[in-house]
């Protein structure tokens, strides 16, 4: 039998990109291009949905050229995605209404406070495990329904459909034939009941969202659908879903109750494994479902940062310090500290633990002396410290140490950034062999789901680490910075509301 493979689909929130991965789960062809970020007002994140889909597709086509491939020499493929980020199109035209309103939009939070103030987060976090924040999606697709003229009218008319990146990208590659969601992807929408995994009527009414635009959850491994958008006659079948935190858990083969891992991107987002048992958060923490195989659903603790990797895309579009984004391990490697410079990157609020979404970015520290080095390097530090942040949230949810964390996405081979982080944890820090896990886990996912793979067990053995970072610097002499990152933190909050009610 000739040698199959399976690629993932990868879509992020600055880029889209096709991975082709083998049977021993290397990779062998990646494909990737970005795709513009839309800013209408402060605090207003979007994306233009069909230039996501344009983008995707045509990494797909490149990484099927590259390969010098057929497609009956692709067993399967998978979707991983940006979790929450919001669209809402025509089921007539298959037209977008509305931009993508993404994860990182702010413009429902007053409505989220209004929310709180009526007492409605407590039922809100019992039946979705989420905190109440406009990070999801039911209140961005509330507000297109109530802002775009007829949207709500064509959507009680059943001629509007709802979905997060994945459902968009399986109705385009099924030409409009197949519109569902993964339960993974459905336990970010703040709309399903976690302990049901189904849409849960009482949220739809408070959120005054028609049923008839949701599409159908399914399962994270199965054949749901065959593709038709790539080639006539000649279709993929699609077979794995996961948003891009939970699919990076699968990669990394945390499959265990107890075993975390954290994915540096454009966030930082760390999950801790909890089985088939639901773990409430006593610490501001996420309960999400990890994924649904072969009908067992999973779960698990995520702790989020909404600010990692953006902010290094910052320093390079934004300050014009770097010319890409690997520069600025050599630029921070300039200096042996931030010479006391501590940056919170709460561009877009900040997330777990702290949970303040009118927290706005802040540096802390400047002197005559600071120079960009110090801004480089505190920009990374900063990633650190607010993994530390959740990483010892999750432990006391927990109620046990940590013994090691794995580590995955673009930011880890930054190996000062990587020991930094060891260091502050006082943990082994473990870098994968393959470091692209989000897209592993949607290839695992999707190769289970058609008999590619026979197993978890047999996928596990491919698990391989390429790096174990040990702590160089003792605790102690960690303490002094972060104490001044806590400092640091609430000077931030603090100028998020100073008292007169003024944000």
């Amino acid at each position: 039998m000739p040698e199959k493979f399976i690629i993932s689909l990868d879509q992020g929130t600055t880029s889209s990109r096709a991975i082709l991965f083998d049977k021993n789960g290397m990779i062998c062809q990646v494909a990737q291009k970005e795709f513009t970020q839309l800013y209408p007002q402060p605090g207003w994140v979007e994306h233009d949905a069909e230039e996501i889909w344009a983008s995707q597709f045509s990494v797909l086509a490149e990484i099927i050229a590259k390969a010098s491939l057929t497609i009956s020499d692709i067993a399967a493929l998978g979707i991983t995605n940006q979790r929450e980020t919001t669209v809402v199109w025509d089921r007539a035209t298959s037209r977008p209404i509305y931009n993508a309103i993404v994860w990182q939009d702010r413009r429902t939070a007053a409505y989220c406070d209004q929310l709180k103030a009526d007492g409605i987060e407590p039922v809100i976090q019992e039946k979705t495990g989420l905190v109440l924040d406009a990070y999801f999606s039911a209140t961005k697709l509330k507000w297109i329904l109530d802002n775009i003229s007829g949207a709500r009218e064509k959507a009680v008319k059943g001629e509007l459909a709802f979905g997060t990146i994945d459902s968009w990208l399986s109705w385009k590659l099924t030409n409009g034939k197949v519109h569902v969601t993964d339960v993974s992807n459905a336990s970010r929408t703040m709309l399903m009941n976690i302990n049901t995994c189904d849409w849960d009527d009482e949220l739809l009414k408070l959120f005054d969202i028609p049923a008839s635009v949701l599409p159908e959850i399914i399962q994270s491994s199965r054949i749901y659908a065959v593709s038709e958008a790539v080639v006539k006659n000649a279709n993929i079948p699609l077979a794995g879903i996961a948003g891009d935190q939970q699919a990076a858990l699968f990669g990394q083969q945390c499959t265990q109750p107890g075993m975390v891992k954290n994915t540096y991107g454009t966030g930082c987002f760390m999950l801790m494994h909890t089985g088939e048992k639901i773990v409430r958060s006593t610490n501001n923490l996420l309960t999400t479902v990890a994924w649904k195989i072969n009908n067992r659903v999973e779960y698990a603790v995520e702790g989020s940062i909404f600010i990692a990797g953006a902010l290094v895309q910052w320093l390079r579009d934004g300050l014009h310090l770097i010319r890409s984004s690997s520069d600025i391990e050599e630029l921070a490697g300039r200096v042996k500290d931030s010479d006391g410079v501590y940056i919170v990157p709460a561009f877009a609020g900040l997330g777990a633990p702290h949970w303040n979404q009118h927290a706005r970015g802040t540096v802390f520290g400047l002197t005559r002396g600071t120079g960009k080095a110090h801004i480089a390097r505190a920009c990374l530090e900063s990633i650190a410290y607010q993994t530390m942040d959740v990483l010892k949230a999750m432990e006391s949810d927990a109620g046990l140490p940590i013994r090691e964390l794995r580590v995955d996405g673009g930011a880890t081979i930054n190996n000062l950034l990587m020991q930094f982080q060891c260091d502050l944890l006082q943990v082994p820090v473990v870098r994968p062999e393959v470091y692209e896990t989000t897209a592993l886990g949607a290839a695992y996912l999707a190769g289970l789901g058609v008999g590619y793979w026979e197993s978890v067990a047999d996928i596990q053995q491919q698990w391989k680490a390429d790096k174990t970072f040990i702590p160089e610097h003792s605790a102690a002499e960690m303490e002094a910075g972060i104490n001044q990152w806590k400092r640091a933190i609430r000077a931030s909050i603090a100028w998020a509301d100073d008292g007169t009610g003024i944000r």
